[in-house]
């Protein structure tokens, strides 16, 4: 039997990443070494630093990603795209060009019988008004249009810029550790999820940067996917058994 794969957070191409093409590589390598033995691959978010399409203009490069992506669901393998707060921006050519199945809201989704909550993460339970405000302002229609006037050379300087800004301003550009089942915006708004939606076997999100695999209770599970930038961490399901892997160039290591 096939698998099902969970993985967020590559932020292709940013401007905070050294090794960027090095990083490119080493996730389409993974995706090739699964294709095999995947039923359908869950990608939860921020799979590019900042992601904009125009009406005849897409963001530069990506291509090996972009390709990998296109064989899968050429190959029948269900490729579902969350986007996340770096990738909103997404208006029909990533699902017609490349054929994925794209989520602009949390899933709630039965995998092998068990029901999953799936989502990127980002305002779940998040307290913080800026951030709140930036996101309304994100997500507004017409806040997209009026970006979108903007000429793409000068539109996407400003994405990569506040995308770089965005992970710079963190201390060394690396996310807060782990800090607690008590302050975890997301282990928080799982438990108030939990107390009207009990069907609920797995919760899986990205955005946070941390590998974490929770349990909630005697049925749930939560799951925070990690990153792909220095983590490349993923998790996968088999039907019976859920896991967290980290990919090691051509093996994986539980």
């Amino acid at each position: 039997m096939k698998s099902v794969y969970f993985l967020s957070d590559a932020h292709l191409g940013s401007w905070a990443i050294d090794h960027r093409r090095t990083q490119e590589r080493r996730l389409v390598r993974f995706l090739d070494s699964i294709k095999n033995k995947a039923m359908a691959i869950y990608l939860l978010g921020d799979m590019f630093d900042f992601w904009n399409e125009y009406k005849y203009v897409v963001p530069k490069g990506y291509t090996r990603f972009l390709g990998k992506i296109s064989e899968l669901t050429d190959m029948g393998i269900e490729v579902h795209y969350f986007i996340g707060n770096h990738d909103i921006w997404t208006y029909g050519y990533l699902e017609e060009e490349c054929g994925v199945i794209l989520h602009h809201k949390p899933l709630t989704t039965e995998i092998f019988d068990k029901v999953f909550y799936l989502a990127h993460g980002d305002g779940l339970g998040d307290p913080d008004t800026n951030f709140k405000l930036l996101r309304k302002i994100f997500h507004s229609p017409t806040c997209q249009v009026l970006f979108n006037s903007i000429h793409p050379r000068w539109g996407m300087w400003l994405g990569m810029s506040w995308a770089k800004h965005s992970r710079m301003k963190r201390i060394d550009g690396k996310e807060v550790p782990y800090m607690g089942e008590d302050k975890e915006y997301l282990i928080q708004f799982t438990k108030e999820y939990m107390k009207t939606h009990e069907d609920v076997d797995y919760f899986i999100y990205g955005h946070r940067h941390i590998e974490l695999d929770l349990v909630l209770s005697r049925k749930a599970r939560l799951m925070i996917l990690g990153d792909w930038i220095t983590q490349f961490t993923y998790a996968v399901f088999d039907g019976e058994h859920m896991f967290m892997e980290e990919y090691i160039e051509g093996e994986s290591k539980p």
